[in-house]
């Protein structure tokens, strides 16, 4: 099973680095930002297993952060970190769809504690997919499980590889899966659909997905 990968949002320098080091000794992935934006680029391509918000954050807050990724399609869980413990700074964060809201100071162990019960919780929920008699896909975490190896999709392969589930033996043209893949405000790429199919036809089996002459592809795994 691969590391469980967490992403830290926290605009103090002295907390920022604390909070890395906690958890790389708990045996976690960690990446982490002190900007808004710069975390808001980094959330759209990579994927984490858990993001941990501050909320005063320069250039964009932790709240329209989070507004702004679930927009996106992300749906890893959030924990808010924050000095700002007013009640309906409370009821923001939950309402932009945070799964935690933690009042500073805290408690490292305590934040840990939530951490995995979060995380628990996600992993009994998250969707899975038996593609072949070796092969499951989790839509939430992005994982193939190849003969019980991890193996961690980009975004834009794993969400390609959920449109073609959605409609396999169909032939989905072009335009459709650009419709599918990329968001209103990007440039759809014949050649990065045509590395993502490749990609994921290294780890499916190269008759996964079949290319249909001047119609498009069509998605053939059970």
């Amino acid at each position: 099973m691969s590391q469980i990968k967490i992403f830290i949002l926290e605009d103090d320098p002295s907390l920022n680095e604390t909070l890395v080091e906690f958890f790389e000794e708990k045996g976690f992935l960690v990446d982490s930002e002190y900007d808004g934006l710069e975390a808001e680029s980094k959330l759209y391509e990579n994927r984490y297993d858990l993001l941990i918000f501050d909320v005063n954050i320069p250039s964009l807050d932790g709240f329209e952060l989070l507004k702004s990724i679930r927009g996106f399609g992300v749906k890893t869980p959030v924990i808010f970190l924050t000095a700002r413990d007013g009640i309906e700074d409370v009821k923001s964060g939950f309402d932009f769809g945070a799964e935690d809201y933690i009042k500073k100071p805290f408690i490292l162990e305590e934040l840990y504690i939530r951490v995995e019960a979060i995380l628990n919780r996600y992993n009994k929920n998250n969707e899975s997919y038996e593609l072949s008699d070796n092969i499951k896909f989790n839509i939430l975490s992005g994982e193939l499980i190849i003969d019980g190896i991890s193996h961690k999709l980009s975004k834009k392969e794993s969400k390609l590889l959920e449109i073609f589930i959605s409609s396999k033996g169909k032939i989905l043209s072009h335009e459709e899966i650009f419709n599918e893949l990329w968001e209103y405000d990007e440039t759809p790429s014949d050649s990065s659909l045509r590395t993502y199919i490749k990609n994921l036809r290294k780890l499916l089996g190269k008759d996964s997905i079949e290319s249909i002459k001047k119609r498009g592809y069509r998605y053939n795994l059970k």
